[in-house]
């Protein structure tokens, strides 16, 4: 009898991939757990093989007796992802107690616990984008999100958790089925639908004189391959610790319009607009994982590069919506 595996925020934008990569591992025994309210988040699970879904209220109660459900693995992708969420109570509930609970009945019931962290607990980037641990207690984030990110991390440090669990900082993952997000969409998705309509691009304009408007650089990466460290983790080895899940590489904002233009056989038009005010001072200028920890632990395979990541999502997803 095949063990279950949890995925919370299942019907989410990385979940929802995730509980593809296991349906084509194999895996349909899968419990998931997600809130899918009244948009239309509920169409991500058209395709997938699972045995349930819960809210997350239903899950709590599910296991709030003890009961280990016989899981295997519990990768826990449930958050609010808003940078600009201005609710930290609810920030805390979610994504920090919600994220404890879940640990440790994980580590109660001897299940494998894989958990989403964020590149946003590097706030500017002052320090550097190393994983290493003795860091952690250094980091400053930028925004509430962030903050309740790097909360939990700070707790599983405090308790010697590092080297039972697995925590992923998520660089700026982008790719299908991302539609749901609003304004949390990935720049790649925003663009595509303003070219189609516009024929133009808007980049936000630096507010600092050592970038160059659009020059502003972060670590794309494609989903298939958040995915992939994310089942590596979860599936394929024993390793744990906290580990950044990016592809080594920092591109720009131009990099990256110049790449979705190609990808749509079109001639390049990319305007520039004030950044709004609620992201000035909170705007993360650079950001590159440092990939050391992550290939030291045995994770090899390469990452896509903006160009091949931008074409696969615009001809496999974004052309046939």
């Amino acid at each position: 009898m095949s063990q279950p595996i949890v995925v919370t925020g299942a019907a989410g934008f990385i979940g929802r991939n995730v509980v593809a990569a296991l349906n084509q591992r194999g895996h349909s025994d899968l419990l998931l757990v997600d809130s899918l309210g009244s948009d239309e988040k509920w169409k991500n699970l058209r395709g997938l093989e699972y045995e349930d879904i819960l809210s997350p209220a239903q899950f709590l109660e599910l296991i709030a007796d003890g009961k280990s459900l016989g899981t295997k693995a519990c990768i826990h992708l449930g958050a609010c992802s808003a940078t600009t969420e201005k609710n930290a109570d609810y920030l805390l509930e979610n994504n920090y107690r919600y994220t404890r609970t879940l640990c440790e009945w994980s580590l109660a019931h001897g299940i494998r616990f894989v958990y989403a962290s964020s590149a946003a607990t590097y706030g500017d980037g002052a320090l550097g984008y190393s994983d290493d641990d003795s860091l952690l207690e250094k980091l400053t984030p930028l925004n509430m999100y962030g903050y309740s990110k790097h909360m939990f991390d700070l707790w599983a440090l405090k308790h010697s958790l590092l080297d039972k669990i697995v925590g992923l900082k998520y660089f700026n993952v982008y790719g299908p089925y991302e539609d749901h997000k609003a304004d949390m969409r990935s720049l790649v998705h925003k663009a595509y639908h303003q070219i189609k309509q516009h024929g133009y691009i808007e980049l936000f304009k630096s507010h600092r004189p050592d970038f160059k408007d659009g020059e502003q650089k972060r670590d794309f990466v494609y989903v298939r391959d958040a995915v992939n460290v994310t089942l590596f983790f979860a599936l394929d080895t024993a390793e744990s610790g906290l580990f950044n899940c990016g592809a080594g590489q920092a591109r720009t904002w131009i990099d990256l319009a110049n790449a979705l233009f190609a990808a749509m056989d079109r001639k390049p038009d990319i305007r520039f607009i004030e950044m709004p005010d609620i992201l000035k001072g909170k705007y993360q200028y650079f950001t590159q994982a440092d990939a050391n920890k992550l290939q030291a632990a045995g994770y090899e395979a390469p990452f896509a590069t903006v160009e091949e990541g931008v074409r696969d999502y615009v001809k496999s997803y974004l052309e046939l919506v």
